[in-house]
C-alpha cells in the first residue's frame, strides 16, 4: 500500500502547510491527498485521520498525525531538516516547540488565508504581543545562527522555518507593522520555492472549497 500524506484546503491549514514543507524537504515520496476543510468541523478529514486532524502522514508503516512528530519522522530520513550542531539544533527545535504550542491570539486574531488581503485587520493587543514574541525569536535566531543566508539559521531552510512559515503567510495577509529584519525575513520565506508552490495550489482550488467565514472579514 502507498505512502500517503493527508493535507486540508491549501488556502487555510497552517499546519497541513507545516506537514507538507517536511515531507518534501525530507523528500518523502508520498501520495498527497487534500481533502476540503469544513470549518472547524471536517467528517472526511475524521475519517482518514486517528486525531481527526491534519496533516496526518501513512509512510512505509509508520502513521504519524501530530506535526511535530511528522518533522521528526521526516528527519530522521533526512537530517538536514535540523541544523547540524548541537547548540543550533536544540535551538530550532525550542523555538519550533515554541510555535507548536503558543501564539493562540495570532491563530485567532488573523485566520490564515493565502488568497486575501486583510491588511490592518486582527491587530488586537494579544496578536500583536504574539507577533512582537515572534519578531524577537527570528531576531535573536538570526543574529546568532543565520548569519550565512537568508533564512533562520542560515543558507538552508529547514524544519524550523516550516513551522514558522504559516505565520509568514498571516504576516503577509494582514500586514500589521514588522522590523525592517522581519520583513526581509518574511519576504525570503515567500520566496521560497516549495512555499511559492503551497500558494501556488492554494490559488487553484476549487472555488467550492471556500469556506465563507474566513472569505469576508474584511
Amino acid at each position: 500500500m502507498g505512502a500517503k500524506l493527508y493535507l486540508g484546503t491549501a488556502r487555510y491549514s497552517s499546519w497541513s502547510l507545516r506537514g507538507w514543507l517536511m515531507a518534501r524537504l525530507a523528500g518523502l515520496e508520498a501520495e498527497e491527498i487534500f481533502i476540503p476543510l469544513a470549518g472547524g468541523n471536517s467528517p472526511a478529514v475524521k475519517a482518514v485521520s486517528p486525531s481527526g486532524l491534519v496533516p496526518f502522514l501513512d509512510h512505509d508503516g509508520a502513521r504519524i498525525w501530530e506535526s511535530l512528530a511528522i518533522a521528526e519522522y521526516c528527519a530522521e530520513l533526512n537530517p538536514a531538516l535540523w541544523p547540524a550542531d548541537r547548540i543550533a539544533r536544540a535551538h530550532a527545535r525550542a523555538i519550533a516547540s515554541e510555535m507548536h504550542a503558543g501564539f493562540r491570539a495570532l491563530r485567532l486574531a488573523m485566520p490564515m488565508n493565502l488568497c486575501r488581503d486583510y491588511a490592518g485587520l486582527g491587530q488586537t493587543p494579544e496578536s500583536l504581543a504574539d507577533i512582537a514574541r515572534i519578531e524577537m525569536i527570528w531576531a535573536e535566531t538570526r543574529a546568532v545562527f543565520g548569519q550565512g543566508g537568508p533564512y533562520l539559521f542560515g543558507e538552508s531552510f529547514n524544519a524550523a522555518d516550516a513551522m514558522y512559515a504559516p505565520v509568514v503567510a498571516r504576516l503577509l495577509t494582514y500586514a500589521p507593522p514588522l522590523a525592517a529584519v522581519s520583513k526581509a525575513y518574511r519576504d525570503a520565506v515567500r520566496a521560497h520555492p516549495l512555499v511559492a508552490k503551497w500558494y501556488e495550489m492554494a490559488a487553484n482550488e476549487p472555488a467550492e472549497w471556500l469556506i465563507e467565514k474566513y472569505e469576508t472579514l474584511a
